[in-house]
């Protein structure tokens, strides 16, 4: 049952809405997921449009394009794998990092 009175604690804040978090996490795993294939799906819009007007220049150009757009969405995606690993990484080392850590993971996987 979603309650909109519950709360969560993390890194030592407590009265978090629960909301927040799951929101928050939402938002990042949409973006993480959306964007690269977005990108690939423009790029491949942009060449198929070329190579239907067959013109030699405009071709070159939709590869051009098709090929930036792929290597932004790998680097979106990997920017984002990097970005738990790290996070994902400074949590387990422990010590007096532990608890903005614990709040970061509550944000980003929803492991409040």
């Amino acid at each position: 049952m979603f309650v909109l009175d519950a709360t969560v604690s993390c890194g030592g804040i407590e009265g978090i809405p629960a909301m927040l978090p799951n929101l928050v996490s939402l938002a990042y795993n949409i973006i993480k997921i959306f964007v690269p294939i977005a990108l690939i799906l423009y790029g491949m819009m942009d060449l198929g449009k070329a190579v239907m007007q067959q013109k030699e220049d405009d071709i070159k150009k939709g590869q051009k394009t098709f090929i930036t757009r792929a290597i932004a969405a790998v680097i979106v995606f990997l920017i984002f794998s990097i970005v738990q690993l790290v996070f994902g990484l400074l949590g387990s080392a422990g010590g007096d990092t532990a608890s903005p850590m614990e709040c970061v993971d509550c944000f980003l996987n929803n492991n409040c």
